[in-house]
């Protein structure tokens, strides 16, 4: 029997926000970042990543040089705290709304986020989407590195990873339903049956008007808030 996935984006699609923001200003307010210049060198990363410029290597050595030191088990309390706290708050209330219908119609979701995975995996399970993907960190004497294991979930990766995860499941899908609000997703937008474009950037936004034929024929605007 075929189904639907529902595959999400999360950061500004989900969320009203981008929760690895909302972390490390967590982090800055808990004392665990000591470098003054921390979020203003978040947000100018950040910046390049809204323009699909990012270097994805060179953010996660910044974001993660923090955590290094920090064993495995008290960053996830860190991000307990934090999810709890910061990050549900954002969700946006059409998004509440839709999980709350595809759960009680039994379809499956799927959330893929450029985010980390310790992230990606946390704000999941406290929304009640049972499978996600983020960008994989190695381990090391129980500790996160920030070097990344297999492909990252950016870009093209995302394609990448959503494949592996189809070829890995048992369950057959007859089409796969995708939310985002990002240029950087444009690769996995191509690839999907249906593409629901949520508060869309500009560039992404730019590409759905000058392309209205039959790549984005499946394609809708929402505007959440």
């Amino acid at each position: 029997m075929t189904q639907p996935l529902y595959v999400f984006d999360l950061d500004e699609t989900l969320i009203n926000g981008d929760c690895a923001m909302i972390w490390n200003e967590f982090m800055v307010e808990k004392g665990i970042v000591s470098d003054p210049n921390f979020l203003q060198q978040d947000e100018h990363l950040m910046a390049l990543y809204a323009r699909g410029e990012m270097n994805m290597e060179e953010y996660l050595t910044f974001c993660m040089a923090p955590l290094l030191h920090h064993p495995k088990a008290q960053v996830m309390e860190w991000v307990e705290e934090c999810v709890t706290r910061d990050v549900l708050p954002k969700l946006f209330p059409q998004a509440k709304q839709l999980i709350t219908e595809l759960k009680r119609d039994q379809i499956d979701m799927l959330i893929i986020s450029a985010s980390v995975a310790f992230l990606v995996e946390a704000v999941a399970d406290k929304i009640g989407i049972e499978q996600a993907i983020g960008i994989d960190l190695k381990e090391q004497d129980h500790r996160f590195t920030s070097k990344v294991v297999g492909t990252a979930s950016y870009r093209e990766g995302k394609v990448t990873r959503l494949k592996q995860w189809l070829a890995a499941t048992d369950k057959r899908y007859d089409s796969i339903h995708f939310f985002t609000d990002s240029i950087n997703d444009l690769p996995l937008c191509l690839h999907a049956d249906h593409v629901y474009l949520v508060n869309p950037c500009e560039r992404l936004n730019h590409y759905l008007v000058t392309n209205n034929g039959q790549k984005t024929a499946n394609w809708q605007r929402l505007n959440w808030g």
